[in-house]
């Protein structure tokens, strides 16, 4: 027992003695941190004085800089305020002599006034004097002498006027009709389109007389089968080795001719291959005519024309008015009028676009009663082209007065291609033109598919739906057509009317 307690005696007085010894150590660390801190407080007063006395001394000088500035530019002002004194004090001075200058003018007028004055009143008191003696002698007044004297000069210069004037109409004449000479002929020797009249037939060359047989077929099957697809007349004659197509139309003629080259050159010659061939060749010629459409516009520099123009443009080639060619004629006017445009200094551009659409309306597919020039007026219009092309198209043929002088041009040169000579052959255009009549007659009945005018216009073939038209109202339909060209053509012999129904059915084996 007494050991136990001793040892717990000595864990107090060991656990006694070590909190002593922590307190020490304690009290020890917390002087030494104090003394630390005391240091730390000192060097920073030290520094934040040091780093103040810097920036008073900074400060200071930036102040003393700012004040040496600011002396040099009081300095310069100060000197620029001197200079520009001393300027006005010189334009003062120079001022001062041109007014003292200026007194003195003023003095010497004034002293020449009084003189001219006086001058003035002598020359007055003469004038009256001289007047009064004047009146005496020639019994007039003043006003009566005056009036005398204007009317004296009005007469002398009317005769005078109105003799320069008869001088200027005269001169102006000769010289107008001179220039006006000089001007078409230098438009037209400077054009030199050759002049073609186109005809009504084409012919073929064939390899060999046989081929005439192959191209007739069994019983005539293969050349009723070309004529009803092409709406043309095949001829085969004694010609040897050709074959000529007759047609008034110049694209059917061209479709049938080259159909048959193409056919010849394949050698398969029959019902369905000559349709396919004839769709073929058609498809290529509606090509061609954008071609040729495009082709004039290039030639002749013009651009920004719509596709439906070019079109129209391009139908022209195979289109001819009293037997010249329309496209030939539109590009040969406007040549003609850009000439005349330049020769009298207007707008030659303009007229020479003008001049080539002003027969667009014969190259357009409507079934409208309009004549070309208001067709082409109307397209012109919708192509949003300038109102004196516009007026130029419908003004070339006299239906409406021209407002402008490119719509003059458009005329004159329209007269000059188609005066040239060989240019144009009237029975040629009233041929065509029955012929065409022909068909648009048939085309007018119900239930005709086709029309065409063969055999010179001795022939009318009519193609008809056989869904709409029977084989009884065929022949009622033959007789109608009949009837109405009866009444409304006038024609020499006979025609003679031939209605087709034809019922095909295809069926393909696969």
């Amino acid at each position: 027992m007494g050991t136990i307690i001793g040892i717990a005696g000595a864990v107090l007085i060991g656990l006694f003695l070590g909190w002593i010894i922590r307190w020490f150590y304690a009290r020890f660390q917390l002087k030494t941190s104090e003394r630390l801190a005391e240091r730390v407080r000192r060097d920073a007063i030290k520094e934040a004085e040091a780093i103040k006395k810097e920036m008073l001394l900074e400060a200071k000088e930036k102040v003393i800089s700012e004040q040496h500035q600011q002396e040099r530019e009081t300095r310069d002002r100060r000197a620029e305020l001197q200079r520009f004194e001393h300027r006005i004090a010189q334009k003062e001075d120079t001022v001062d002599k041109k007014l003292r200058q200026i007194e003195r003018t003023e003095q010497q007028y004034a002293e020449k006034e009084k003189v001219f004055h006086k001058r003035e009143e002598a020359l007055q008191g003469e004038e009256a004097r001289y007047r009064a003696e004047l009146e005496r002698i020639s019994s007039l007044t003043a006003e009566e002498a005056k009036t005398l004297i204007i009317r004296d000069m009005e007469n002398e210069a009317k005769h005078d006027a109105q003799s320069i004037i008869n001088k200027i109409e005269s001169e102006a004449t000769l010289a107008g009709e001179k220039k006006a000479k000089d001007i078409l002929v230098t438009a037209i020797q400077r054009l030199a389109a050759e002049v073609t009249g186109d005809i009504t037939i084409s012919t073929v060359p064939l390899p060999g007389d046989e081929m005439k047989g192959r191209i007739i077929g069994r019983e005539g099957r293969n050349i009723r089968t070309l004529e009803t697809v092409t709406g043309v007349d095949v001829i085969i004659d004694d010609t040897p080795e050709a074959v000529v197509i007759s047609c008034f139309d110049p694209v059917r003629r061209e479709i049938a001719k080259v159909a048959i080259e193409r056919l010849v050159v394949d050698g398969r010659i029959h019902p369905a291959r000559i349709e396919e061939i004839v769709a073929k060749v058609s498809k290529d010629i509606s090509q061609k005519i954008f071609e040729e459409g495009e082709k004039a516009l290039y030639n002749l520099g013009i651009h920004n024309i719509s596709q439906d123009a070019i079109r129209a443009l391009g139908r022209l080639y195979f289109r001819t008015s009293y037997g010249q060619n329309v496209l030939s004629h539109s590009k040969e006017v406007a040549m003609i009028a850009s000439t005349l445009a330049a020769e009298i200094g207007v707008n030659r551009e303009l007229a020479k676009r003008a001049a080539l659409l002003h027969d667009i309306g014969k190259g357009v597919e409507t079934d409208s009663d309009l004549n070309h020039a208001e067709i082409g007026m109307d397209m012109a219009r919708k192509m949003g082209e300038d109102a004196k092309i516009i007026n130029a198209i419908g003004s070339h043929h006299g239906d409406i007065e021209p407002s402008c002088i490119e719509s003059v041009i458009v005329q004159i040169a329209d007269a000059i291609s188609a005066a040239r000579p060989g240019a144009r052959k009237e029975t040629m255009d009233s041929y065509t033109k029955r012929l065409k009549n022909l068909e648009d007659i048939a085309m007018s009945f119900n239930g005709v598919e086709k029309s065409f005018a063969i055999q010179a216009g001795r022939e009318l073939r009519i193609l008809v739906y056989n869904d709409i038209i029977s084989d009884g109202q065929s022949g009622e339909l033959a007789r109608d057509v009949a009837r109405r060209i009866e009444t409304d053509l006038r024609y020499p012999g006979r025609i003679k009317i031939t209605v087709v129904r034809e019922t095909r059915i295809v069926e393909y084996a696969r």
